[in-house]
């Protein structure tokens, strides 16, 4: 048994507070209705008022996905499936998610509406799946899927870090270097090279004018990158108009743009051939869809979509009407309609941006090496010619 804190409001409507103990929060909102009042929040002694406050791994959720799929197809009741899952889950605040997951299961609520108490855990997405496995009776089934969608999520964000992580350490080690020579360095060469009385290059006039910016507006200059981005993400976050742009140009970026719109989409067909293939309609699918974009242009396109199947549209035609997918997709989406298979459409529609994510993430890790090497190369190069330059020519003019 553990204590709790918690607040409450009586019938009357007052707010009222004290500590009790129970074995799970849902075991004490049922001991405290059956008082008469009902309560607001609570803490188990010690922690904070809130749930979820442990960050749970996608690792971990693919452990509860299949043991829930291998319990369930095997005929166990969902009760001792998560009873069993949590004597055995290694992280205590998981631990403790799917005790409180017990206790509303014992008192009358399904499986999905326990785990939408814990939005934080399990997002709109999983909820939404685990309810129509309830509802249509094929459980194991959508856990098995979200076990394979939940894999591919990791698989592909493990891809993604080892192109982020690469350019980040360089470009850390660059900017570092560079700091310094700029800060300490040059600083103390500067006098030494007009010292020399001779005309000095046009880069080595830059490297000393730069030198010498970032010596007197240092303590500006360096957080100013991080501020700006801090900015864009508040107005972004306050005007929708906003964020539509920064959003666009994201997706215009070199490069990167090309790449980040492909993960959207492969992950917005990924989850739209999830949810069709477990149950949902295309509608519903569509609006789970817009939910997970995280990209408002894109978010918008999908909506489009929504609007142009509601009017009456086949989803092949509210497709192309987008301009955001290639014809190979339109095309497959339409076979899929024709012929009845959608489902199938939509998994070749998700293996397609699969495919192509990978490859542009396998052609941008060959890329970066050798972008990086270059631009290394070229920093340090300027600073030693500009300060390395004048010193060689002097002692040219002295030989002579």
């Amino acid at each position: 048994m553990a204590s709790f804190n918690y607040r409450a409001v009586d019938a009357h409507g007052v707010v009222v507070s004290g500590s009790l103990e129970a074995s799970s929060e849902h075991a004490l909102e049922a001991q405290l209705r059956q008082s008469g009042i009902e309560m607001l929040r609570c803490a188990e002694q010690g922690r904070g008022f809130f749930r979820g406050r442990s960050r749970i791994s996608r690792k971990e959720l693919i452990g509860f996905c299949f043991h829930m799929e291998q319990m369930t197809r095997a005929g166990l009741p969902i009760l001792e499936a998560l009873t069993d899952l949590r004597d055995s889950v290694g992280n205590p605040s998981f631990g403790e998610v799917i005790s409180n997951l017990i206790g509303a299961v014992e008192s009358g609520k399904t499986m999905s509406q326990a785990m939408s108490e814990f939005p934080r855990v399990f997002d709109d997405v999983f909820v939404s799946l685990i309810a129509v496995g309830e509802q249509s009776g094929e459980l194991p089934d959508v856990m098995k899927k979200l076990t394979e969608s939940l894999k591919w999520q990791d698989e592909l964000m493990a891809k993604a870090k080892t192109v982020i992580l690469y350019p980040a350490f360089v470009g850390v080690v660059v900017l570092g270097v560079m700091l310094f020579m700029m800060l300490y360095v040059v600083p103390q060469m500067v006098d030494f090279i007009r010292e020399m009385g001779q005309e000095l290059q046009i880069h080595t006039r830059a490297l000393i004018a730069f030198s010498g910016f970032l010596t007197t507006h240092w303590w500006w200059v360096l957080p100013s990158p991080g501020i700006a981005v801090l900015l864009v993400k508040y107005q972004a976050n306050r005007s929708d108009s906003f964020r539509f742009r920064v959003d666009g140009w994201k997706l215009k970026a070199w490069y990167i743009g090309p790449i980040q719109e492909k993960v959207i989409l492969s992950r917005f067909a990924s989850y739209f051939a999830l949810c069709y293939s477990s149950g949902l309609d295309v509608l519903a699918s569509l609006k789970i869809g817009e939910d997970v974009a995280g990209n408002a242009v894109i978010r918008k396109a999908i909506e489009d979509i929504r609007v142009g199947i509601a009017d009456g549209s086949a989803l092949s035609a509210s497709i192309e009407a987008t301009r955001m997918f290639p014809p190979l997709v339109v095309r497959m989406v339409r076979m899929g309609e024709s012929t009845g298979l959608l489902d199938n459409a939509l998994r070749n529609v998700s293996y397609f941006y699969d495919r192509e994510v990978t490859e542009a993430i396998d052609r941008l890790k060959s890329m970066i090496e050798p972008a990086m090497t270059v631009v290394l190369g070229a920093i340090m190069g300027w600073i030693m010619l500009s300060v390395l330059g004048p010193i060689y020519e002097t002692i040219s003019s002295i030989g002579v």
